[in-house]
């Protein structure tokens, strides 16, 4: 399908849905909150576009009809990336997140489960489908998943630095909409509300991923940017931001996250898969428990993992070419 092209202002077309994002340079990270997003630092980005959403389910799914993608979630694992699994665990699927039970106060459930059958048609396995959910965030994709749609599409995936950039909306504050996180009592973005995990005070039904456009947009005009679901972007993870150089008169110009080798879990020696970084947290972000509803915030994820709160958008740099969406 062609892409739908409006003028905004810059020297070329810009895919309908889609922002621009005026590059520049800004302070990167945080030396306040989680160890891994230190040290805050000085980078500057190009100008881009980037969707106003995250990709929903009823685009994906125009993707998949068009090109009979199969999702990492809807194949079974291959034994020899996963030493030591146990066999009747090779199946396809994908991690679920469920609210605990609780009895006396006492948790007696896991939050998360490797749940058969659950993917981005069946979000909570089983027969559950995609009723009343094809304007939500598609979730159950891999990274692998992402990276297939942003081809297809003609786009890309944002590094870790454009996406910061774009989800600061022209703002230095704390939050991307300001420095309190519910101004006057109201919620800015899709997060855990209540005491995460066993108590919620949202409606029935609302408790997971809400439609994309239903919380306030940033300064740029972006939905979702903040909550709803975590994102994926191109950079592999690391541990830490790198320090700035003393001395130097060069801030970094649109860096990219490029060793997989020092990505892998060092807790799980024999399972050799990259891990990427997340951005923007979900709706299990609690203040109780992840405080990481803000646009510093950072998060690290097998790229062949999917799971029930993490989903991506795409991005367009200048004179990057796509034909088709």
């Amino acid at each position: 399908m062609a892409l739908a092209f409006e003028k905004i202002g810059t020297s070329e077309a810009t895919p309908a849905g889609m922002r621009w994002i005026e590059g520049g340079t800004f302070a990167m990270g945080s030396d306040h909150h989680y160890p891994e997003e230190a040290p805050a630092h000085p980078v500057t980005v190009d100008g881009f576009w980037i969707d106003e959403t995250p990709v929903t389910n009823r685009k994906f799914m125009e993707f998949v009809k068009a090109t009979g993608h199969v999702t990492m979630a809807e194949k079974a694992p291959d034994a020899r990336d996963y030493p030591g699994a146990l066999p009747h665990m090779l199946r396809a699927g994908s991690l679920l997140f469920t609210q605990p039970k609780t009895v006396n106060g006492t948790d007696i459930s896991q939050w998360w489960s490797f749940k058969f059958g659950a993917n981005w048609r069946r979000p909570l396995g089983g027969i559950s489908d995609l009723r009343g959910r094809l304007d939500h965030p598609v979730v159950h994709v891999a990274w692998p998943d992402a990276k297939a749609y942003a081809d297809w599409a003609g786009l890309e995936l944002a590094t870790e630095a454009e996406w910061e950039f774009a989800a600061r909306g022209r703002s230095e504050s704390e939050y991307a909409w300001g420095d309190e996180l519910s101004p006057d009592g109201k919620a800015m973005a899709n997060t855990w509300q209540g005491i995460f995990p066993t108590q919620t005070t949202k409606p029935k039904g609302e408790e997971r991923t809400t439609a994309v456009r239903s919380f306030p947009p940033n300064g740029y005009g972006l939905y979702d940017m903040i909550g709803n679901v975590w994102e994926w972007t191109s950079d592999y993870w690391t541990t830490r931001h790198p320090e700035p150089a003393k001395h130097s008169c060069c801030i970094p110009s649109n860096p990219r996250g490029d060793d997989a080798e020092a990505s892998y879990d060092p807790r799980l020696p024999d399972i050799r898969i990259p891990r990427r970084v997340l951005k923007g947290g979900s709706h299990l972000c609690a203040p109780n428990y992840c405080r990481r509803y803000r646009p510093a915030a950072r998060h690290a994820e097998p790229e062949d993992t999917s799971t029930s709160h993490v989903g991506f958008r795409c991005i367009k740099r200048v004179g990057s070419k796509g034909d088709a969406r």
